[in-house]
């Protein structure tokens, strides 16, 4: 590190951080306002940190805090003098200019802690980029954690008051009439399922399950089609289990209605070619982003995500599928793992304000039945932590393998609407599922 900044005192400011002591000795009530953002390490002097530590055991002890019963904690807890003495706590709150500017003097005492926590994240970037035994890609995703965690932390609690709610909702409301929009999210495409949705809402997290084999690519990929090639609403896809050469072969099928095994052998007409060339022009303008590494960690997940909706405004993601991403602790247990790409997953979402939706592997022993939320691998957590949970059913094909067959989306939770059962149709040359009766 250069020498000048070693040399460089932390930012802090002692007077703000005992002003807010004095203001909450004066001003008990006021440490309702500042405890949920405010923690005892946010603040620069040792001795603030554990004067505001006792302060936050007085308030959890439903003890009204003042001198006396600040200067009986510390001495119960045996840290008087690490505060500085009972006459330095006398002397808080003579340094207090109102006790009515608590959230300022607490302001700045977050702002500096924020400065010297972005301090001590830049110090680390730079040493471990100098430690060439990190690969530059690491080091990019671990960056962007740390600040994302930081950012995380700072954030606000705040306590929506229900008319400022009912404006908004107002507002939304009368915005929906005039547009005269049937769906308030982004539309799968399948008529009877967004009637049930009202599309994918953003901030939510969609889960598609299905037996192995069965379709949940195709279904996640005949959304897709609607909402990038349909809608021109930007979509961002993981496959984290087909090349993209693949994931293009079969879109290209599904909107050609080329059969796919004639393309893949080339024996095709040229009507057919002609069918594909021109499917190949409109995909071509398409705003969809294609991401295909294997085994992808949850971290780079995150930090894609993050980028493609920064640098392309995608609106939509869909994940395929969870059980191939990895997490950093690989020796926890897989439901350990599981449930820690459920619940980062859902906060992603949240973030990101969009929709993800994330394909899941049903158990085996559901085959031949109709798979319900029990059958999810990892079903604990996935089905508490996702909004939407839906299953493909439909019987495996034997021997007539070009037949259109009938299926259904069973729509199993969703957390703000009706549940029930979506018929639908599969179409198995171009490996796509359609609307019941649309499968021309």
């Amino acid at each position: 590190m250069d020498q000048t900044l070693m040399d460089k005192v932390p930012p802090h400011n002692i007077e703000a951080e005992q002003a807010v002591l004095g203001a909450l000795l004066l001003n008990w009530g006021a440490m309702s306002d500042v405890i949920s953002n405010l923690r005892p390490e946010r603040f620069y002097s040792p001795q603030h940190q554990v004067i505001y530590g006792a302060l936050q055991a007085l308030f959890a002890k439903n003890v009204q805090g003042d001198t006396l019963s600040l200067i009986n904690e510390l001495t119960l807890e045996g840290n008087l003098e690490k505060a500085g003495g009972a006459a330095y706590i006398a002397s808080l709150t003579d340094t207090v200019p109102s006790a009515a500017n608590i959230d300022y003097y607490s302001d700045m005492v977050l702002d500096r802690s924020t400065r010297r926590d972005l301090i001590k994240i830049t110090q680390e970037i730079k040493a471990d980029s100098f430690d060439l035994g990190h690969d530059s890609a690491t080091l990019l995703a671990e960056a962007e954690k740390k600040i994302f965690a930081l950012n995380e932390r700072n954030e606000t609690t705040v306590i929506h008051e229900v008319k400022n709610i009912m404006i908004k909702e107002i507002e939304i409301i009368e915005s929906r009439y005039k547009s005269k929009n049937q769906f308030t999210g982004v539309p799968s495409g399948f008529s009877r399922l967004d009637i049930m949705t009202s599309g994918f809402q953003e901030s939510e997290l969609i889960i598609i399950g299905a037996r192995p084999s069965i379709g949940k690519t195709a279904l996640a990929l005949s959304i897709m089609q609607n909402i990038a090639l349909e809608r021109k609403i930007p979509c961002g896809f993981f496959s984290l289990e087909m090349p993209f050469e693949s994931i293009g072969m079969r879109i290209l099928s599904m909107e050609a209605r080329v059969d796919m095994q004639k393309m893949r052998s080339g024996m095709l007409r040229m009507d057919e070619v002609k069918k594909i060339q021109d499917a190949a022009g409109r995909w071509f303008e398409a705003p969809l982003y294609i991401v295909d590494t294997p085994n992808m960690r949850l971290l780079d997940l995150r930090a894609m995500a993050r980028r493609m909706v920064v640098n392309h405004h995608v609106k939509i993601i869909f994940i395929d599928y969870i059980g191939l991403i990895s997490t950093e602790n690989t020796a926890a247990p897989v439901y350990e793992q599981i449930s820690e790409i459920s619940k980062s997953l859902k906060a992603l979402a949240r973030e990101l304000k969009i929709p993800i939706v994330a394909l899941c592997q049903v158990a085996r022993d559901a085959e031949g039945q109709e798979p319900n939320l029990a059958q999810l691998r990892g079903s604990g957590s996935i089905e508490q932590d996702a909004d939407v949970v839906m299953f493909i059913h439909r019987e495996r094909l034997r021997d007539d393998k070009a037949a259109v067959q009938d299926a259904k989306i069973i729509l199993a939770k969703q957390r703000n609407g009706p549940t029930g059962d979506v018929d639908i149709m599969w179409v198995p040359a171009y490996a796509t599922y359609a609307n019941k009766g649309h499968d021309d």
